[in-house]
């Protein structure tokens, strides 16, 4: 899936707003939305779809409750934030009746305009047909204006603030959970960072994977972390948001442009249990302040005892967090 750059970006104006502005982006990630049956496992059959299925079956239907992602849902639509972005993991094993089943769930969030997806590892759990699988969830997952014929790096410009989906999504072999973007899908963002910042645009990155080295184990890293990190540090970003890790991260990058707030966001249907951070959802409100960008994360997470989502921290990045 990497991706070079074709064309200059498409906007209505060749430069971000000036006028004082208030943009609310919503983040989830992981869903992992069950169940996982038999015939997904056999019905296109892979031998890491067994392994698949046998995780859910002794370990992670335990773990991912669908009524908690059906919760998050309601609450962040309940918030109105002015964007939503999600960052990958909604399938298992990658079957086709996941991918079904999983962009009827999405496309309860609204129209694609208002919802930005970048794929998961679990999305690419095998290789599979592009048409019944990733494919179906396109509208989620290209740029403003003409359709590139290479898919990511893309861009959506969404008033101040420029939304930018990378995939690390590729199929794993079977005891790995990594990813890897590759040098065109990098040297396309470079690109993009590079003219996206001259025109002033908040610069917003969603991937899968955590983009920085060692934020995870290396057999779930993103294979050319210390690449991208290069590229982000060089070409200069404002967030950068992820999942992967279910939990909670908050890491910073010095870059050309300042610094870079790198935010993992836990699963949007995980339960409240001893060892795992229970469902969540993150908003960042962009403003301008003194002539900078400032964002304030707050963070909505599901309490075990009522099932409803509530507001439990809330702070400026790079001040409380």
């Amino acid at each position: 899936m990497d991706g070079a750059p074709s064309h200059p970006i498409q906007a209505k104006s060749t430069e971000a707003i000036t006028a004082p502005m208030s943009f609310t982006l919503a983040h989830f990630s992981d869903v992992h939305l069950g169940p996982v049956g038999v015939s997904d496992v056999f019905s296109d059959f892979r031998l890491k779809r067994i392994i698949g299925g046998l995780s859910w079956r002794f370990r992670r239907r335990g773990l991912h409750i669908n009524a908690h992602a059906d919760g998050l849902r309601a609450d962040i639509l309940a918030r109105k934030p002015d964007h939503i972005c999600f960052t990958g993991d909604l399938a298992n094993i990658a079957s086709r009746a996941e991918f079904r089943r999983g962009l009827s769930w999405l496309e309860t969030f609204g129209d694609a305009a208002h919802v930005t997806m970048v794929p998961g590892n679990h999305d690419a759990y095998v290789k599979a047909a592009h048409e019944t699988g990733l494919g179906l969830f396109n509208a989620f997952m290209q740029g403003d204006g003409v359709p590139s014929p290479h898919p990511f790096p893309f861009v959506r410009l969404r008033r101040n603030v420029a939304i930018i989906g990378l995939s690390s999504a590729v199929p794993q072999s079977l005891r790995r959970a990594g990813g890897t973007l590759g040098s065109e899908q990098r040297a396309a963002l470079a690109a993009k960072l590079a003219e996206l910042g001259g025109r002033g645009f908040y610069r917003a990155v969603m991937i899968h994977h955590p983009p920085l080295p060692g934020l995870t184990r290396p057999r779930k890293a993103l294979t050319d972390a210390p690449e991208l990190a290069e590229v982000l540090r060089t070409g200069g970003a404002e967030l950068v948001i992820h999942g992967h890790n279910h939990k909670t991260m908050v890491n910073r990058l010095e870059t050309a442009g300042g610094v870079a707030h790198v935010v993992c966001v836990p699963s949007a249907s995980m339960v409240d249990r001893d060892g795992h951070e229970s469902a969540q959802w993150h908003a960042y409100t962009i403003s301008r302040s003194r002539g900078q960008w400032q964002t304030r994360m707050t963070v909505h997470r599901i309490d075990s005892g009522t099932g409803r989502f509530g507001e439990s921290r809330s702070g400026i990045l790079g001040e409380d967090f």
